[in-house]
C-alpha cells in the first residue's frame, strides 16, 4: 500500500492509522500548488480530487477520503482493535465521531488555511472551530482517555490530528483543557510520534 499525503494535513490521520496497525506501507509527499508527487507524478491522475489522502491498495484501487480510508484500515487489520465491529452500536459511535471531524471540526478550520480569505471569514471560521471544539471538551470531561473510551480508535488518529491545527492557526487549546492533555496524551504514542517524524513535523 501506498499513503499519498501532505505533512500535517488530514492524511497525518491515516499515516497514524496505518502506524498503529503494524500495516506494511510506503509514503509519498505531495505539492498541493502543483499537484505533483515526489516522484514527479501528476496526482490528479491518481486521485482526480486532487487532495490527500490518498491510499492506492496492492491491486492498484484506490480509497480517498479519510473518514473511509481509516475504517478500511481497521477492517483490514483487526487484531490491531482500531475499531469496533461493523454492525454493532459502537461502531455506529465511531462513525458518528468521525462524521463530526469531518464535516463539523475539519472544514471549520478551511478558512484558516485559505490565503485569499478575508480577516472577517478568519473570524468567523475561529469562532465555529472554538463551538466545535466546546463539545469536544464535553465529551472528554468524563475523564475518558480516548474517544471511544478506554480503547484508542481510528477517530483519535483523525481528532488528533485536527487539533494540532490549533497551533498554527492561533487558536490554542488554553480554553480546553481536557483536549489539551488528550492531544498530549495520544501525541506520546509511539506510532504517533513515529508518523510526525516521518512527516517531518517533529525531529527524529
Amino acid at each position: 500500500m501506498k499513503l499519498y499525503y501532505v505533512p500535517g494535513a488530514c492524511s497525518l490521520s491515516p499515516h497514524i492509522s496505518l502506524r498503529e496497525a503494524g500495516a506494511d506501507f510506503a509514503i509519498e509527499k505531495i505539492d498541493i500548488s502543483t499537484h505533483r508527487t515526489e516522484s514527479g507524478e501528476d496526482f490528479r491522475a491518481i486521485n482526480p480530487k486532487a487532495r490527500v489522502p490518498a491510499l492506492v491498495l496492492e491491486d492498484g484501487e484506490v480509497v480517498t477520503e479519510g473518514a473511509a480510508i481509516v475504517q478500511y484500515i481497521a477492517d483490514r487489520f483487526p487484531a490491531a482493535g482500531l475499531a469496533p465491529d461493523n454492525g454493532t452500536l459502537a461502531r455506529t459511535r465511531l462513525q458518528e465521531h468521525l462524521n463530526f471531524i469531518a464535516s463539523e471540526l475539519h472544514k471549520s478550520f478551511a478558512p484558516l488555511f485559505n490565503p485569499t480569505a478575508s480577516d472577517e471569514a478568519k473570524t468567523t471560521a475561529k469562532t465555529l472551530v472554538a463551538d466545535k471544539l466546546d463539545h469536544v471538551e464535553s465529551l472528554l470531561s468524563d475523564s475518558r482517555a480516548y474517544l471511544l473510551g478506554s480503547q484508542f480508535s481510528v477517530a483519535d488518529a483523525y481528532l488528533f490530528t485536527v487539533t494540532n491545527w490549533t497551533g498554527p492557526t492561533g487558536i490554542g487549546l488554553d480554553r480546553w483543557p481536557h483536549l489539551a492533555a488528550y492531544a498530549k496524551r495520544i501525541g506520546e504514542r509511539p506510532a504517533v510520534q513515529a508518523a510526525m517524524q516521518a512527516e517531518g513535523l517533529v525531529a527524529a
